[in-house]
């Protein structure tokens, strides 16, 4: 079995709520599995540091993980924009990697959450990308020729699942949404498959 590393930074429960639809997807197909990972909160203050496994949820990433992935879904909820503190803090510690070369040719895709419709979603998805790209890793998007990116009234894009949480911010993904997820953790998994196993 091949991993794909789901690494994501979830508050409210939305980006966790895409990332189980992404993991849907990528274990749909054969001798590919998902690995759910998170990243801890950052603080503004001076206190304990957080204990090394989460309370609940999956545990947090690390650097072995990345190495360790036949490709990547990297999620985070929207920030003005742009991907949350924590993600960008743990990407930004990645450097070993870069240097080495660990994640280059390996599949990406990125996922994101809002509050709003026209919450900084699709800026958020690009911003994702563009330390992905400097660890030389191949992105991957969401076809037109998923029916659901054209039917979508709440998130989804081709640069990657999102959604749009509402004022409930309740992590309910609409039925195009988790659509739209799966079929990315699919279309991530089958290229991983297909560029380890040419």
């Amino acid at each position: 079995m091949s991993d794909i590393l789901i690494l994501y930074y979830s508050r409210q429960g939305s980006t966790a709520a895409l990332a189980r639809q992404i993991a849907r997807g990528v274990e749909s197909i054969g001798g590919m599995q998902a690995r759910l990972r998170t990243v801890p909160p950052l603080r503004t203050s001076v206190e304990p540091l957080e204990p090394p496994v989460p309370g609940e949820g999956p545990p947090y990433a690390t650097h072995e993980d990345l190495r360790a992935c036949a490709g990547l879904a990297l999620g985070s909820p929207t920030r003005f924009g742009n991907m949350a503190a924590p993600l960008k803090h743990f990407l930004d510690g990645t450097s070993a990697l870069w240097l080495t070369g660990a994640l280059k040719d390996k599949p990406a895709a990125v996922f994101t959450s809002t509050q709003t419709q026209h919450g900084g979603q699709e800026s958020t998805l690009l911003s994702m990308m563009i330390p992905l790209l400097h660890h030389g890793m191949v992105l991957v998007g969401l076809p037109y020729t998923e029916p659901a990116l054209s039917e979508t009234r709440a998130g989804g894009s081709p640069y990657g699942a999102s959604h749009v949480s509402g004022a409930s911010g309740s992590g309910e993904l609409a039925m195009s949404e988790r659509t739209l997820a799966f079929a990315l953790g699919a279309r991530l998994a089958a290229l991983a498959q297909r560029l380890t196993n040419p």
